[in-house]
């Protein structure tokens, strides 16, 4: 299964949060750290803080963190939140399948249960389990100092 570019980066910005809690940061630096261009991080942060994982304050000295700690974040509640209804063949869409054979496939039970797997898998981790490595984290992402910050 692959994930969107919008879950990917979802799971970024939550993940360089996650890296220093107790900072706020911005959609400019977290561009950076991930050479990522802003108007598609801009709007995975709205999503994210419409959904709850992260809260934001605008103004000077404002910026992005964690809504609630990365402990209670679950990697499949994110996924499934920014991925919506995974849709691994034409036949599991809501609008029917023009296949030959879906009133006799069995395929679609098979990658079903793939997803199902998929998704529990996800679920057994949160994001402080992914970011148990914070130090790693802040250093490869070159955390910028708050004065360094560009806006």
């Amino acid at each position: 299964m692959r994930l969107t570019a919008f879950t990917d980066y979802s799971l970024r910005v939550l993940m360089y949060l996650a890296a220093d809690p107790d900072r706020r940061a911005t959609v400019a630096e977290i561009c950076a750290a991930y050479d990522v261009k802003v108007n598609h991080l801009t709007k995975v942060v709205h999503h994210l803080a419409k959904r709850g994982w992260v809260s934001t304050v605008r103004g000077k000295g404002g910026g992005l963190t964690l809504a609630k700690p990365a402990a209670q974040i679950r990697v499949g509640e994110v996924v499934r939140d920014t991925e919506g209804q995974a849709l691994p063949a034409e036949c599991f869409s809501s609008e029917g399948s023009r296949c030959a054979i879906v009133s006799q496939c069995r395929l679609k039970g098979v990658l079903g249960e793939a997803v199902e797997a998929f998704h529990a898998v996800l679920d057994r981790y949160t994001l402080a389990d992914i970011t148990a490595n914070r130090q790693q984290l802040v250093q490869l992402l070159r955390f910028m100092a708050p004065a360094e910050t560009v806006e």
